[in-house]
């Protein structure tokens, strides 16, 4: 059974960027794990030796490769590429929720952008 990689968002309260891509991810059906910066020194530490001395947030490890500031689509795209997998078996967890999640962060953006534009 293919492996979905560890995917941890390192956060902060306040923060809507941090917020929006939370919301991104549950709706994807992504697992991960959350790490509040302002609570975790380790989690602090971290961030900021991957944002050249920043607190930026939010920042997205993928299979123990860190992001800082992604889409919850580079999100889904990085668990897709950077998880394990045998050709012989089919696609489950994370994986074979990929397709589905990108189309619907696709329609998603479709929607908001033709409601910004006044329904035209």
């Amino acid at each position: 059974m293919p492996i979905s990689p560890r995917v941890v968002v390192y956060w902060r309260p306040g923060c809507p960027f941090c917020s929006s891509l939370r919301r991104g991810l549950r709706r994807s059906g992504v697992e991960f794990t959350e790490r509040n910066i302002w609570e975790d020194q380790k989690a602090t530490a971290f961030v900021r030796s991957v944002a050249h001395g920043n607190e930026t947030v939010p920042t997205v490890t993928v299979a123990g490769r860190a992001t800082v500031n992604p889409s919850a689509r580079q999100v889904l795209a990085g668990a897709s590429e950077h998880a394990p997998q045998t050709d012989s078996e089919p696609r489950r967890g994370l994986l074979g929720a990929v397709p589905a999640a990108l189309s619907r962060l696709s329609e998603q953006t479709r929607a908001r952008a033709h409601q910004l534009a006044g329904g035209r």
